[in-house]
């Protein structure tokens, strides 16, 4: 059965074809190690993982390629405001080095409590430093630069079209530019490739430039041409990567050798928390420890990602992630009665089964579809050890762990109950307070007690 994937550079679902059969070229744009991941930036590496999983489940090898920002990148994409690193040295009295290898071992272990399979690349940028150099020396040998007192800048003019994966308009951008455009620019959509460093810089290398430090578009560029040749299969990031960062791989990769480095470019969506933005003044940029804390474990998180389409804006709520909690547990309690089951199933049912779950996964990673898969094979009256077998080999894309499961105090509770409640928290985060209402009513006749607060609904037998 064929892959199907939505390519932001064509804006349309399209078979996945691979230029090697048995190998799939992958480079995903990895964190800038400055501070902790909060769940937002996480469902990125989760939508990464998921594309993993889906690829190995139908065959392919991958060689995997994500970059690790451990040298400037600053806060704004387009080449303006201060350098992240060296904003975190100075929030923390530590040089850039101690704050990028904290946080980048910090992230390593998040990813491994959400059970995120690890690239077989993972390359830091300070680490690359010569081969972005010789990169750049190519560009301006093939006459896409120009130069100011401190900085060689891509011409974005020397291009066909600046703009191909965001299909944006430059000229619309010059009229509705918020910040005075740089005078050292050509062209508002020109872009720094390679900096002169102050004296007071504390990154900084010597290069055909002086004592100098790369433009942060310009890592994955290299990179990516390293690891995985002038042409690979996919690329993938938020959606946030889109109209800059990704539009500037475009370019320097034409500059550099004349072509797309990717066939496929593929975006996760943001993650809303209570229906808005998350920032750090409204107080809800939460970690894994953050839920960790308030009673989710990660993979909690990972499975409350499944109920929509990475290609989807998700809500975060307390309420969302307690059904997921209890999705969860339920999913672990199916899986072990399975396991102990001794019903006869036929192996047409058995194919059945399969067929159904690999054309959800292989239709763009549509995950929703899949667990309504799951859920169909849990419900199943026949318990049997065939069932258990399938559900481990789903767990090959799912990641819930389910080998590994342990009771908990929440799979105590009635199927009947853990239905209420998701039912309950589905209502709640759609204000629907009449029919939340009644739910807790028939919970509270049933013998149970129900407790709200911001962390989700509680319940407990009284």
């Amino acid at each position: 059965m064929s892959i199907k994937i939505y390519n932001t550079l064509t804006r349309k679902k399209e078979e996945f074809i691979s230029n090697n059969q048995k190998e799939v070229k992958m480079y995903s744009c990895g964190p800038t190690v400055y501070y902790f991941a909060h769940i937002g930036n996480l469902r990125a590496y989760l939508f990464m993982d998921n594309l993993r999983r889906v690829l190995k489940y139908n065959g392919y090898k991958l060689k995997h390629v994500m970059n690790i920002t451990d040298v400037g990148h600053l806060v704004s994409d387009a080449d303006e405001g201060e350098d992240k690193m060296l904003k975190a040295a100075k929030r923390e009295n530590k040089n850039p080095y101690e704050i990028a290898e904290f946080y980048m071992n910090a992230f390593l272990k998040d990813i491994d409590s959400l059970n995120i399979d690890r690239p077989e690349i993972i390359a830091r940028a300070t680490e690359h430093i010569d081969i972005m150099e010789e990169y750049v020396q190519k560009i301006i040998e093939n006459g896409y630069t120009y130069q100011t007192e401190d900085t060689i800048y891509f011409d974005t003019s020397k291009l066909n079209k600046y703009g191909i994966l965001s299909n944006r308009n430059i000229e619309d951008q010059k009229a509705g530019a918020r910040v005075e455009f740089d005078k050292n620019k050509k062209n508002i959509s020109d872009f720094a490739l390679w900096i002169k460093a102050p004296e007071n810089h504390i990154m900084k290398w010597d290069s055909f430039f002086g004592k100098s430090y790369p433009g942060w578009h310009l890592e994955c560029s290299a990179m990516g041409y390293k690891y995985l040749g002038e042409k690979f299969d996919i690329h993938t990031g938020g959606v946030d990567h889109i109209p800059i960062h990704h539009e500037n791989e475009i370019a320097q990769s034409k500059g550099f050798c004349g072509k797309i480095p990717a066939n496929y470019w593929m975006h996760v969506e943001f993650l809303q928390i209570n229906g808005g933005k998350m920032s750090k003044s409204l107080n809800n940029l939460y970690t894994l420890k953050d839920l960790e804390e308030k009673g989710y474990e990660p993979l909690v998180y990972r499975m409350f990602n499944y109920t929509s389409n990475y290609r989807a804006q998700i809500n975060f709520t307390f309420e969302a992630m307690e059904s997921a909690k209890i999705a969860l547990n339920r999913l672990r309690e199916g899986y072990l009665k399975h396991s102990e089951g001794t019903d006869e199933i036929s192996d047409e049912e058995i194919k059945k089964y399969e067929e159904k779950f690999l054309e959800a996964i292989n239709d763009d990673l549509n995950m929703p579809v899949a667990m309504s898969v799951i859920w169909e094979i849990i419900k199943n009256p026949k318990k049997s050890k065939k069932i258990q077998k399938l559900l481990l080999k789903f767990d090959e894309v799912l990641g819930l762990n389910l080998e590994s499961y342990k009771k908990s105090e929440e799979a105590d509770l009635p199927m009947e109950i853990q239905d209420l409640i998701i039912k309950r928290n589905q209502a709640r985060e759609n204000k629907n307070w009449n029919e939340s209402d009644r739910i807790r009513d028939i919970l509270i006749e049933k013998g149970y007690l129900v407790k709200d607060s911001k962390e989700g609904t509680k319940v407990e037998k009284a």
